[in-house]
């Protein structure tokens, strides 16, 4: 890295094609390749939201890397630390576009990222870093990856924050041990998760009861899909948001534009409320597109609805023509 970013973001990124035309993916012929993943798709929010990043992953050494690579640092990212490996290729994934949901199809097993060890860690400066953000996808890629993001758990932090969004992809975890990630949330010092993947993991998507079964991690965001989402922070009550009105174009990626959103709200030292209205803001500019990373709203909008009082912020409605009550 050049020089410290103010978030550090670690995990693979891949090739990603989605459909041209509509029809069954098993018709489609026209297909768009764009990229995707969920760490890297973090720190391309962060530049435009004020705050410099990083991205640090492997990549084959093929033209889906270098343009992975390409398009990444285009959003303002520092890209200098990814490694190319000469062996395995850049990982793939396919997923057909669809408001309710989209279903994806990963061709990543032997992937250049799931290659990556903790002997990465010695290759990293973190002096000055102020967040590192890791995702709960990592330690599934292989024994390697689950090594890597331990050791980032386990070195001196410092001032340093660990921010783990737990990212629970079934589909990963086939044949390996899905505990590990509450052993790895525990040393985080923010958690985001959806309430149906804590359930997984902990038993219990009921915040409070969260808080009880996680209590190391300072901050605890719990997202509650359409509601809303609810924070922990410290010894604080429990802060509900709920979620704005959008007119879903499709969603994958609203989760990381939310963490990207509230990362910087935090840094930012805004208030509770405040760090989860930015995120809603930056997930809806997300669910407004088919891409993982959304075009952000106006400031104008996003500043009439950050102040909006409770009345507003729930008739409030973003569409592609822009912002409608509120």
């Amino acid at each position: 890295m050049t020089s410290a970013p103010h978030v550090l973001c670690i995990g693979e990124s891949m090739a990603l094609f989605v459909p041209a035309e509509s029809g069954p993916p098993d018709e489609v012929r026209k297909w768009v390749r764009t990229i995707g993943g969920a760490e890297s798709n973090v720190a391309c929010h962060l530049p435009a939201l004020g705050f410099t990043s990083a991205w640090v992953s492997a990549v084959g050494d093929d033209p889906f890397g270098r343009a992975l690579v390409r398009e990444i640092a285009a959003a303002g990212v520092d890209v200098s630390a990814v490694m190319v490996d000469p062996t395995r290729p850049t990982g793939l994934y396919i997923k057909e576009s669809g408001a309710q949901g989209s279903p994806v199809r990963y061709y990543r097993k032997g992937s250049a990222a799931s290659g990556m060890d903790a002997g990465l860690l010695g290759k990293l400066d973190l002096d000055g870093v102020r967040v590192i953000h890791l995702s709960g996808i990592t330690p599934a890629l292989s024994d390697g990856c689950l090594d890597l993001v331990r050791a980032l758990m386990e070195r001196p932090r410092g001032d340093t924050l660990v921010s783990f969004d737990v990212n629970f992809r079934p589909a990963l975890w086939t044949g390996r041990d899905p505990s590990v990630l509450a052993e790895l949330a525990a040393r985080a010092d923010i958690v985001l998760a959806g309430e149906d993947e804590a359930e997984r993991v902990w038993g219990t998507g009921d915040p409070e009861r969260l808080r009880t079964a996680l209590p190391g991690p300072k901050t605890l965001v719990v997202k509650h899909g359409e509601r809303g989402v609810t924070l922990i922070d410290g010894d604080e009550a429990p802060l509900f948001s709920p979620a704005l009105q959008v007119d879903v174009v499709e969603p994958v990626g609203a989760g990381d534009a939310f963490a990207a959103g509230f990362l910087a709200a935090t840094l930012r030292g805004d208030a509770p409320a405040a760090r989860l209205r930015r995120g809603h803001l930056q997930a809806a500019a997300t669910l407004l597109t088919h891409d993982d990373v959304g075009t952000p709203l106006p400031e104008s909008v996003v500043e009439a609805l950050l102040g909006a009082d409770e009345a507003a912020w729930a008739a409030a409605k973003l569409t592609d023509k822009g912002l409608v009550g509120g």
